[in-house]
């Protein structure tokens, strides 16, 4: 194993769920955290921790590009993401639509045009990206957040790829569903029908999903960039 020393590490939707987890899983291993979140109150217990907290709109991208240190990052962990409504496609606002765009995949966008040319001139970074098996397999009812998800792999794929000779990884994970915020309004029936396609028989803890964003953003990590890797207790078929 590789020794690890202290960086600083960008965390996107760390006031709960996924990101707080990863959040966790930095400091505890003693990096330096930038907290970031649409709202800042859900930090503020581990104000003292953090490095900074930081309260963002990841759609905005002046206010992306405006962060104090952005281009400073060495890690960033993307999981500020929306759901939306679950509806038919026919049926689904257009700005339910355009709002999970312009979090979940310009958002991503954003968070790394502001943060990885610092990376680039220094020869070292880890980007990961949360997306969703949704993503791959596309979630009935749930068409936009399926649509964004699979754009955020893409993205990855893409951007790991112009920069895979900089020392600046570049990966995302594609969880099931996990027991956040996000399902919590989710009827019992639905949940239970989600549950049915996991061969493991339950849905994933975001404490999982932080185990294997911790690995790509450490330097054991060394040879792995543009992947996709899925966290779905056997659901992945590919």
């Amino acid at each position: 194993m590789i020794a690890h020393k202290p960086r600083t590490a960008l965390v996107t939707g760390a006031g709960s769920g996924i990101g707080a987890e990863c959040a966790e899983w930095l400091l505890a291993r003693g990096h330096r955290v930038v907290a970031v979140d649409l709202r800042s109150g859900r930090m503020a217990s581990r104000a003292g921790e953090l490095h900074a907290v930081v309260e963002l709109d990841v759609s905005d991208a002046a206010a992306v590009d405006a962060v104090d240190g952005i281009d400073e990052v060495d890690i960033v962990v993307q999981c500020a993401a929306i759901g939306g409504p679950s509806a038919p496609l026919t049926e689904l606002p257009i700005d339910d639509w355009d709002r999970i765009m312009a979090v979940n995949v310009t958002g991503v966008a954003n968070v790394m045009r502001a943060a990885l040319p610092g990376m680039v001139r220094r020869g070292w970074g880890r980007v990961v990206n949360v997306a969703s098996i949704a993503g791959k397999e596309g979630d009935p009812y749930l068409s936009a957040y399926s649509a964004s998800k699979g754009a955020v792999i893409a993205l990855t794929k893409a951007v790991a790829k112009e920069l895979a000779t900089t020392g600046v990884l570049v990966n995302c994970v594609a969880p099931t569903v996990t027991d956040t915020p996000m399902i919590a309004g989710a009827p019992q029936g639905v949940l239970d029908r989600l549950v049915t396609k996991i061969p493991m028989g339950r849905i994933c803890q975001p404490a999982e999903v932080a185990a294997l964003v911790g690995w790509l953003c450490s330097e054991d990590c060394s040879f792995s960039t543009g992947a996709c890797y899925d966290i779905t207790g056997g659901r992945a078929t590919y």
